[in-house]
């Protein structure tokens, strides 16, 4: 399946300002799941780009800025080859939930900063939250964290969020809402709980009404998930959102241990307070046919 990808990001500002250097995380690696075809990004007002792999193996652009503008324009184009995503073949037993899994040793060194959690929980709310959970195991698929996923998906009310961050996991279980990065964030908190390693990935998911199901996350936005590590079968997409599990559907971008480093446009400007006036985004994806 080829697809091609326009993600527009718009800064609007009542002035011109200057802007500081910005990180972009718009281009996917290359994977068995997942190849770039074409690419191209295009900024305005005109940026110096500098090109490097973060941390996680992430691809970033670096982009700084010479003119002073009061409109910063960001279009990235794709065009991908979307495979099949490595769906778990292995069971994960009910007893996880007390055992916790077992990675090797090898597994434990590398996947030690997945592996910690990163959401504070004083007043318990996940940990109540997980030992309900746990308690109706037995009701379930038999497959843990696809239980866990579904429960999320069935649990929560899905909203749109325009304004930046994600929300703490215990915000998302007392107000009982919460968009896709919040979705995700919660699942992986809770996933970590569990004693899984687990990791947020940004992206976008392409419309799946041709193919008979209906996407609950709004189109036309990006789109975020969770990655967990599963002995014997890697990294699995799971998405809380639309109750999807490695769905050919995701199409991944970049992957981080917390929502904030997996920002797809982050940066900063210098101007007079009240500046800024808004930001717009818009993503469209369809198929595309590559001719020879």
């Amino acid at each position: 399946m080829y697809l091609r990808i326009r993600h527009a990001t718009t800064y609007r500002y009542a002035e011109p300002v200057q802007f500081g250097p910005h990180r972009l995380m718009l281009r996917p690696r290359d994977s068995f799941d997942l190849r770039v075809v074409d690419t191209a990004l295009t900024i305005t007002p005109r940026a110096r780009l500098r090109w490097m792999h973060d941390a996680y193996g992430n691809s970033v652009a670096v982009a700084n800025f010479d003119a002073p503008s009061d409109t910063l324009d960001i279009v990235s184009e794709l065009v991908i080859q979307r495979f099949g995503s490595a769906l778990p073949r292995s069971e994960v037993e009910a007893e996880t939930a007390v055992t916790g899994v077992a990675y090797s040793p090898a597994e434990n060194a590398v996947l030690q900063p997945y592996l910690d959690l990163a959401a504070a929980d004083p007043d318990g709310v996940l940990d109540q939250w997980l030992a309900d959970f746990s308690a109706r195991i037995g009701q379930g698929s038999g497959h843990l964290l696809r239980d866990l996923a579904h429960a999320i998906y069935t649990g929560l009310s899905y909203a749109v969020r325009y304004d930046e961050g994600t929300q703490h996991p215990a915000d998302t279980i007392r107000g009982g809402s919460g968009s896709c990065r919040d979705y995700a964030w919660l699942f992986i908190e809770l996933a970590r709980r569990l004693g899984f390693a687990a990791r947020f990935v940004t992206g976008y998911i392409h419309d799946r009404t041709m193919a008979g199901g209906n996407l609950v996350s709004a189109v036309g936005l990006t789109h975020a998930w969770a990655d967990v590590f599963i002995p014997s079968d890697g990294w699995v997409e799971f998405d809380p959102t639309n109750d999807l599990v490695a769905d050919r559907q995701l199409l991944r971008v970049a992957v981080a241990r917390v929502p904030e480093d997996a920002s797809p446009v982050s940066g900063s400007y210098t101007g007079r307070a009240g500046s800024f006036l808004g930001l717009s985004v818009g993503v469209s994806i369809e198929q595309a046919e590559l001719v020879g």
